[in-house]
């Protein structure tokens, strides 16, 4: 009898234990965050992924009372910010608001990075996307995508496009691009977005593919000209403006930068889901949704689960660029 009781004793304990570890990951979501939260962006202050973060942690701190603070961490084409999360504790108080590049396209065009970001990043949701814009200097004779493309063909060495760096999304759009047009724009690579569109103002290079944000007003001014915007519909901010699929019928073209948030890799799920569904009311938010569409952005908030089918997506795209077109970073 002492016998069975001891193992009944065992048993129970060891039940016991499980349950508490089962109850564990919920617990976690249930008192996150319980200190403030940093929110790596890994770009400048003043870009458009960080006007996105710092606007939506702001609402971040409001609905959970806790501070969201954002942390510009920049260098290496965004991954030495995913590199600062990869190595912080797996508890949700480290965040990284990702573009395509640090997570995907970076490491698609051949860039050696100390992280594994489908192991070593968890992707917690979609916060949003904007297309980017082929957009020319007025001195280009052209005043529609179609336009310029018959240039490119008439002479290929003639039409060259500035993007913010080898193995960008903005490069990646390009190559995609010149695959669907049968053309053959030179690429030229600059220290990000900055440079290009000021050489693309002083008439330098007379194409560039860049984000939407810092193009509306030159737009608008007729100091440059946006010919189309790479997404899979036309913006409120540019409604003007085609896509590159309507112009040159080609459905399946769409090249966005967008805005992704992942957690450390072994951050319980619970935690994740909490995020994203606080995320999700916060760019659903009207004042919230209006701002972002001021600079062209479409609000998302996805669920985890609709995040990894799409980022299955995204890199199908990319690879089969890069494959036909052999873009490469050094």
């Amino acid at each position: 009898m002492r016998s069975i009781s001891l193992h009944l004793r065992r048993a129970l304990a060891v039940l016991g234990l499980a349950g508490i570890a089962a109850a564990a990951p919920l617990h976690a979501a249930e008192t996150w965050p319980d200190r403030p939260v940093r929110l790596i962006v890994p770009y400048p202050a003043g870009g458009g992924v960080d006007f996105a973060a710092r606007l939506i942690a702001s609402d971040l701190s409001k609905q959970t009372g806790q501070n969201f603070i954002v942390e510009n961490r920049t260098g290496a084409a965004g991954t030495i910010g995913a590199q600062a999360v990869v190595q912080s504790t797996a508890d949700g108080n480290t965040v990284l608001f990702a573009s395509p590049a640090e997570v995907l396209v970076s490491r698609i065009a051949g860039q050696k990075t100390s992280y594994d970001a489908g192991k070593d990043l968890q992707p917690v949701t979609l916060a949003g996307e904007t297309p980017l814009a082929v957009v020319v200097n007025p001195a280009v004779p052209a005043r529609t995508l179609a336009e310029l493309v018959a240039l490119a063909r008439k002479d290929p060495s003639a039409i060259s496009y500035g993007t913010p760096g080898t193995g960008s999304t903005m490069q990646f759009a390009g190559e995609a691009l010149n695959l669907a047009a049968g053309i053959k724009m030179l690429h030229v690579p600059y220290r990000g977005a900055a440079p290009a569109i000021a050489d693309l103002l002083g008439n330098q290079i007379p194409v560039a593919i860049v984000g939407v944000p810092p193009l509306v007003a030159h737009h608008k001014s007729g100091k440059l000209r946006i010919l189309a915007v790479t997404g899979s519909q036309r913006i409120a901010a540019l409604p003007d403006v085609p896509t590159v699929a309507e112009e040159l019928g080609v459905a399946d073209y769409r090249y966005t930068n967008w805005f992704g948030v992942y957690v450390p890799g072994n951050t319980p799920a619970a935690v994740g889901d909490r995020l994203a569904a606080l995320i999700h009311a916060s760019v659903h938010r009207d004042a919230i949704k209006a701002q972002l569409a001021e600079q062209g952005v479409e609000p998302i908030g996805n669920t985890t689960p609709e995040f990894v089918r799409f980022l299955a997506g995204e890199k199908a795209r990319y690879e089969t660029v890069q494959r036909k077109s052999g873009i490469q970073m050094d």
